[in-house]
This record gives structure tokens, C-alpha cells and sequence, in this order.
């Protein structure tokens, strides 16, 4: 087994999505943000408080060049492809998955979370999450290998979806 990564902007699925494909993989699962969280020893919120969106997406290049050799299903955060440095990373991945899915069901998902705390889409009108996810579509379908539209799919529908491509 080699890894599977997964894409998308915040509220995707990535990480649901990630728990469940790795829990029918027999592998284990990596969350992105935790990684950060364990090399910064804070929270992702109070790095941003502190640091701010440069500094944070510098770590995230360093902990997204050390996975490289991580077997198992690894779920990123949104924001990993923005950086031309990380979609060279990504693109030399065996299985990057791009989970798309419709902005409203986004927006609906992403303002309705109460679990997960999301720096960039904290307090922001609908409005102003369009303003961070069109510009993000392209990069994202740049750096994946597979595209899977999950608008209206269960996590379960996605995980078979993926495993097709994958020929697992």
C-alpha cells in the first residue's frame, strides 16, 4: 500500500473521509494538521494568532516534505496548495485525491461545524469564503491525480469511489 493524499478546500471531507478510507485500507491514517500541531506545539488558531498565514504555510511545506515515506491515507488542510513549492511535493505523491465539492454545500458545511475551529473561515460571510475558494479550485485540480466530485455522496460513497481509482 502505498499513500493516498487527500485534497480539498476546508469542509471537504478530507479528514471524515480519511478515517474511513484508511479504516477499509487496513493503514493508517494521518491528519495534516495534527502533524503541524505536534512539530508547533500549539494549536493551529493560536499559530495563526501569533505568526500569521506566512509562518503557517511555511510549516506546512516543511511537514508536507517530511510525509514523503508515511504509508497510509493522509488528509491535508485546504490551504497546502498554495504554494508552488507544496504542489511539486504533491505531484510526486503516488495517489493525490482532490475531493470537490459544490461551494454552497462548502459554505454550508464549513458555517455549520461546531467540532472544528477554522482560522480562515472564522467570522466570514459566505460572500468572503467564495473569495478564498475560486482561486483555490485550479490548484487543487493541478496537483491531484484523481478528482472525486463528493457534492450529495456520503463519506462511504467516496471511500468506494476512491478505492476504484486507486485499484484497491
Amino acid at each position: 500500500m502505498n499513500q493516498i493524499v487527500l485534497i480539498g478546500f476546508m469542509g471537504a471531507g478530507k479528514t471524515t473521509v480519511g478515517n474511513l478510507l484508511a479504516e477499509k485500507m487496513g493503514c493508517p491514517q494521518y491528519d495534516f494538521d495534527q502533524l503541524i500541531v505536534d512539530k508547533i506545539g500549539m494549536s493551529i488558531a493560536e499559530y495563526f494568532d501569533q505568526y500569521g498565514d506566512a509562518a503557517f504555510r511555511d510549516i506546512e511545506t516543511a511537514v508536507l516534505a517530511e510525509v514523503d515515506t508515511l504509508k497510509g491515507v493522509l488528509s491535508t488542510g485546504g490551504g497546502i496548495v498554495l504554494k508552488d513549492k507544496n504542489r511539486t511535493l504533491l505531484k510526486k505523491m503516488p495517489y493525490v485525491v482532490y475531493l470537490k465539492a459544490d461551494l454552497s454545500e462548502l459554505i454550508q458545511r464549513v458555517t455549520h461545524d461546531e467540532e472544528n475551529v477554522r482560522p480562515l473561515a472564522d467570522s466570514k460571510t459566505p460572500a468572503e469564503i467564495e473569495a478564498i475558494y475560486r482561486p483555490r479550485v485550479p490548484l487543487y485540480e493541478e496537483s491531484a491525480r484523481i478528482i472525486i466530485e463528493t457534492t450529495g455522496k456520503t463519506p462511504e460513497e467516496i471511500v468506494t469511489e476512491i478505492l476504484k481509482q486507486v485499484g484497491e
